[in-house]
């Protein structure tokens, strides 16, 4: 269950990437209404669910702009796992992802029922509008700490060694497309369970994260998710 939980934090990480829309994103034409599906299946290429992004809303304030995203993911036989809400904000040199998005809101909502004292720490995720191969790009990370009834449970996501590697072409069922490429390390912890991933994320301007997959540290594939269709 625990590893499940892991991978679940690791996938909403990639996951985050997908979906910011705005003319100040380079790689993100933010458009209220605008919605993009992904497909997510294990290392050996079988179906683990669905995730479904929503451009809910969009503002301009103070010359930022911001995105109210819907986040909504369904298993292998369509039952809806959870769903979640976040916010992008868009600075016009890129975006930055409220690290909170990383915990899904219907979650968190289900803790508060069950009075479960909740503090969630950490930094954004940023990207910039321009990318070049060989870029070094910020660590991101997420600390929660959970107390019910005098137990005490903490987990943690941290994002290192984010890299733009290469820049080719990936072909899914929405499509093929120009994308750069970035690689990262998540370190994830939940309790005495601690799982590392090497991250890819395919990359494309206008469009956002096409695909995904994800390595133990041995270098076995775990995941892969790939963007199956989108409308703008």
């Amino acid at each position: 269950m625990k590893k499940q939980f892991l991978l679940l934090l690791t996938w909403v990480v990639g996951l985050s990437f997908g979906t910011a829309q705005d003319n100040c994103s380079s790689f993100y034409p933010m458009n209220e209404g605008a919605s993009y599906q992904y497909k997510m299946f294990n290392g050996k290429g079988k179906l683990e669910g669905s995730t479904s992004y929503l451009v809910s809303e969009v503002n301009n304030n103070g010359g930022n702009t911001k995105a109210a995203m819907k986040l909504k993911f369904e298993d292998a036989k369509g039952k809806n796992a959870f769903e979640s809400d976040y916010t992008i904000t868009c600075t016009g040199d890129g975006i930055k992802i409220d690290y909170k998005s990383l915990f899904p809101t219907q979650m968190m909502q289900q803790y508060e029922n069950m009075n479960v004292e909740m503090d969630i720490t950490g930094t954004d995720i940023e990207l910039p509008n321009n990318l070049s191969v060989g870029q070094d790009l910020a660590d991101a990370n997420v600390d929660i700490k959970m107390s019910m009834s005098g137990m005490n449970m903490k987990m943690a996501v941290n994002t290192t060694d984010r890299k733009v590697i290469a820049k080719e072409s990936v072909t899914t069922p929405a499509g093929t497309f120009d994308c750069y490429v970035i690689s990262s390390n998540i370190a994830s912890k939940v309790m005495m369970t601690n799982m590392q991933m090497a991250d890819k994320l395919w990359l494309s301007e206008g469009v956002g994260i096409v695909k995904q997959e994800s390595y133990n540290k041995k270098g076995k594939l775990e995941s892969t998710m790939e963007l199956v269709s989108f409308s703008k």
